[in-house]
């Protein structure tokens, strides 16, 4: 008996294995197969445009949404006055931040129907309509 407990007191110690909430997504069709995390946040500070041949273009969802926030926070790795800094800047040299739809839904819409949009979106949003290319 003692040894039951002994490995449950050390399974309950051992972390489960974190299933991300939140995931990149670009169209079935898409030619992008996967993106670290540093070239997503590329992507969405418009630095880099394309995945081999096939244009990127982000869609970001308007607000203050709880997912915006979480992309923001672990992807971007910037605050809402930081990110209001940086496309500030950008501004002046001409480039202007990713458009934005109003809801989950039209972004999913977006994703699936524009040719190179990429978005986020919460992970039981995901059908086999969009890829996951990024988990966060």
């Amino acid at each position: 008996m003692r040894v039951v407990f002994f490995i449950i007191s050390i399974l309950a110690q051992v972390p489960l294995l974190a299933v991300s909430d939140y995931v990149v997504v670009v169209s079935k069709n898409s030619t992008v197969e996967a993106l670290d995390s540093d070239m997503v946040r590329d992507v969405f500070l418009k630095k880099r445009n394309f995945d081999g041949h096939t244009r990127l273009l982000p869609i970001n969802l308007i607000g203050e949404k709880p997912v915006r926030q979480e992309f923001e926070s672990s992807v971007l790795k910037m605050n809402r006055e930081a990110i209001k800094r940086y496309w500030v800047v950008n501004h002046f040299q001409g480039v202007s931040p990713p458009p934005t739809q109003a809801s989950l839904q039209s972004v999913k819409s977006f994703v699936e129907k524009v040719k190179g949009a990429i978005g986020y979106l919460p992970r039981e949003m995901v059908d086999d309509s969009l890829r996951i290319i990024y988990e966060f």
